[in-house]
C-alpha cells in the first residue's frame, strides 16, 4: 500500500450481510466497533462515514434530481428567450403591416380576424422552430449514441409534449402583438407611412 498509493490509511471497507434483516445490526456493530478502534468518547462526532446500498441510491437520485431540476431551468430560460424574440419579431411584423391590418379592417375584417391571423403567425413560427429542435435533438441523441455507445430513448410522448409546449409558447408570447394589432384604428392604420 505504501509503493503503490503513498500512504498506510485505509480509505473503504466493503461489508456484505447475509439478508436485508442483519444490515440494521450490522451497522450498528460496525459503528460501535470503529469508535472503539479510533477512541472516539461519548457525544464526539465520527469521523468516519458508514452507508449502505439503500444510501448510495438515495444519494445518485438526488443527485440525479438536482441535474434534471437544472437543465429543466435552462429550457425554461431558453424558452422564454425563445419566446421574447418570437414577440419582437411579430411586434416588427404588425408595425411593417400596419398598412395592410388598415386596409383589411377598411373592408370589414374584424378585431378578431386580425388577431386570429397574427395568432396563427406566431404559433406557425413556434412550431417551426419546436420541429426543428426536435429534429435536431434526435439527431444529435443519434450521433451522441454512435459516437459514445451510450443507450438512448425517445419516446414519443417527449416528442408530442416538445412540441405542444412550442405552440403554447408562440400564442403566450404571440398574444400581445397580435392583440396590438386587433386593436389599430382602421383610419390611423391606413395613414400610416
Amino acid at each position: 500500500m505504501k509503493r503503490v498509493a503513498g500512504g498506510t490509511t485505509l480509505r473503504n471497507i466493503n461489508v456484505q450481510v447475509a439478508t436485508a434483516t442483519d444490515l440494521e445490526p450490522a451497522q450498528q456493530q460496525i459503528t460501535s466497533l470503529l469508535r472503539q478502534r479510533h477512541n472516539i468518547r461519548a457525544g464526539r462526532d465520527d469521523d468516519f462515514t458508514v452507508r449502505n446500498q439503500q444510501e448510495i441510491a438515495e444519494a445518485a437520485t438526488a443527485t440525479a434530481d438536482v441535474m434534471a431540476g437544472l437543465l429543466g431551468a435552462i429550457a425554461g430560460v431558453s424558452l422564454v428567450v425563445g419566446g421574447i424574440g418570437i414577440m419582437n419579431i411579430m411586434l416588427v411584423s404588425v408595425t411593417e403591416r400596419t398598412r395592410e391590418i388598415g386596409t383589411r379592417m377598411a373592408v370589414g375584417a374584424h378585431g378578431r380576424d386580425i388577431l386570429t391571423q397574427f395568432l396563427i403567425e406566431a404559433v406557425s413560427l413556434s412550431s417551426v422552430g419546436g420541429l426543428l429542435g426536435i429534429i435536431l435533438g434526435i439527431v444529435a441523441s443519434k450521433i451522441l449514441s454512435a459516437i459514445k455507445h451510450w443507450p438512448s430513448l425517445i419516446s414519443p410522448g417527449s416528442i408530442v409534449l416538445a412540441f405542444l409546449f412550442s405552440a403554447a409558447v408562440g400564442i403566450f408570447f404571440g398574444f400581445y402583438p397580435a392583440r396590438k394589432a386587433a386593436a389599430l384604428d382602421p383610419i390611423e392604420a391606413l395613414r400610416y407611412e
